[in-house]
């Protein structure tokens, strides 16, 4: 028999209507008698979370709650009031609070088999800049389609904090709505887990019990990129597919992976498919590295498009340096390693080739061995969606006569 699917209302009035530099989504409150289902309201934050920050939306982290909760001295299972949410909002000068709670309405007597009762969810948020509540969220469905239930309320909370924002049916949840809870539940007990041995058998479980379920995939390929096992975290990696929120991050650090194991060639297709898509400098950097570990002109412009996009970051700058350095330009790469010394006069490798720019000597074969080119972890595609955001929506506004 087909299930219903989930109900969400919005409760009178109108939306909020504000784009928040930054919002904080807390978990979801238990109101029910039954504590094993506490992970639900982590799963409901989580998605939430990833939902708004694929659209553009700056969301803080799990870590940063977590910390403003040491500060606070709040137990991180506590169920919060409405006072302790803006509490811990103002604590992170955050622009916009998500909280809610929710409760499980067991199966009727003689219903249906294997039905788990039906799960009621609401939410609130709140402006922090003009102290204002957006309407509430009221959803209800079957627990068995808490993937489904969260997809629309992700929807709903991003229409308030941006009406004019993506249609429901291009929110990118699509490969999620019918995710198995089982899964669901060993997922969200493993990004709760303590030590990385729960960490990796909840995930690892999750990815059994629903390979369509890209999530626990990502988590563990990080997990073991982490400790340096690129090969593991490269398989890993590799099972994010289309139409993952989260395809671009883990084609970056797969291209990564395959940097580290060698695979230089792996490594430049990588970084060029998402170049293709966020042109970050540190995507443009890591292109750089991968074709300069090739011996292919091209690492040079790959460069430089890295210090176009951040003049200060020296690590660029001496790229560019040690490119034309290989291809023997001493003089342009003297300036480069200049740039680097000016950034930041303590490097000594900058130093050396300087050095060895003005004595006219070129690398040796021992050189290109080592590997000198320096290569960037961390990813910004939030915060570049969010810019890009910002911009296009300033020029979509009218001009102010004269």
């Amino acid at each position: 028999m087909r299930r219903s699917l989930p109900v969400l209302v919005l409760v009178a009035g109108a939306f909020l209507g504000v784009q928040a530099e930054t919002v904080l989504v807390l978990p979801f409150a238990n109101q029910s008698s039954t504590h094993s289902l506490d992970w639900i309201g982590e799963s409901v934050a989580h998605t939430v979370g990833e939902s708004l920050a694929a659209r553009g939306l700056l969301v803080l982290g799990r870590e940063d709650r977590q910390e403003a909760y040491r500060r606070l001295s709040i137990r991180s299972n506590a169920p919060l009031t409405h006072a302790t949410a803006i509490k811990v909002a103002e604590e992170l000068d955050a622009g916009a609070v998500i909280f809610g709670q929710f409760d499980l309405t067991p199966p009727a007597p003689g219903g249906p088999a294997g039905t788990r009762g039906s799960l009621h969810v609401t939410a609130w948020t709140v402006n922090m800049g003009r102290m204002r509540s957006a309407p509430e969220i009221i959803g209800s469905g079957p627990l068995d389609d808490l993937a489904a239930l969260q997809k629309h309320l992700a929807w709903q909370l991003l229409r308030q904090l941006d009406p004019e924002g993506t249609p429901e049916a291009e929110l990118g949840l699509n490969d999620r709505a019918s995710t198995r809870l089982d899964a669901m539940e060993n997922y969200t007990r493993g990004l709760l887990a303590s030590n990385d041995e729960q960490k990796h058998r909840y995930l690892t479980q999750a990815a059994r019990l629903d390979d369509r379920f890209w999530e626990p995939a990502f988590e563990l390929g990080k997990l073991h990129f982490g400790h340096k096992e690129y090969q593991f975290a490269a398989g890993w990696f590799a099972k994010v597919k289309p139409p993952a929120t989260r395809l671009l991050e883990a084609t970056f650090l797969l291209g990564l992976c395959r940097y580290y194991t060698g695979d230089y060639a792996a490594a430049e297709q990588a970084f060029t498919t998402v170049a293709e898509s966020v042109p970050l400098n540190e995507v443009y950097n890591n292109l750089g590295a991968a074709q300069s570990r090739r011996n292919l002109p091209s690492a040079a412009e790959s460069f430089r498009k890295a210090v176009e996009g951040d003049p200060a970051d020296p690590d660029y700058h001496f790229n560019v340096g040690f490119a034309l350095w290989k291809r023997g330009d001493f003089e342009a790469a003297a300036n480069g390693f200049r740039a680097v010394l000016d950034r930041n006069p303590e490097d000594a490798q900058a130093t050396l080739l300087l050095g060895r720019c003005i004595q006219k000597s070129g690398p040796r074969p021992a050189d290109l061995k080592a590997g000198f080119e320096r290569v960037k972890l961390n990813y910004e595609e939030g915060a570049w969606r969010q810019l890009k955001a910002a911009l296009e929506a300033g020029k979509s506004k009218p001009r102010k006569s004269e």
